[in-house]
């Protein structure tokens, strides 16, 4: 899934939850289930999420909703096989952002 945020240093969990198309309390439920999920939070309690928690929770949505992990078995995967899973990741993310460019490059043609 090819996500389109903008260049900030911190998202709000309504932006995020759009951004994924699913509802903020999925995210809640991620962030409490995974322990790579660390968003700031300030005094109300609301979450701020970083440029790298939204990456981690890209890899999460990949392997949960696109490739269908169970929750259990996608912390089994996160934990055994981080590096290889990110590597592979990293690599669907660019040219899911070149595909997402390439359409956009069609639609003003």
């Amino acid at each position: 899934m090819y996500v389109d945020l903008p260049k900030k240093m911190y998202y709000g969990i309504g932006e995020v939850a759009e951004a994924f198309h699913v509802n903020t309390s999925l995210i809640r439920f991620w962030e409490k289930e995974f322990d790579i999920l660390k968003p700031k939070k300030n005094a109300k309690g609301n979450r701020k999420f970083t440029p790298e928690d939204i990456k981690n929770l890209e890899l999460i949505y990949h392997l949960v909703k696109e490739r269908g992990f169970t929750l259990e078995g996608a912390k089994i995967h996160l934990k055994e096989q981080k590096q290889e899973t990110l590597d592979t990741f990293d690599i669907i993310r660019k040219l899911e952002a070149i595909k997402g460019q390439l359409l956009k490059i069609k639609e003003q043609l």
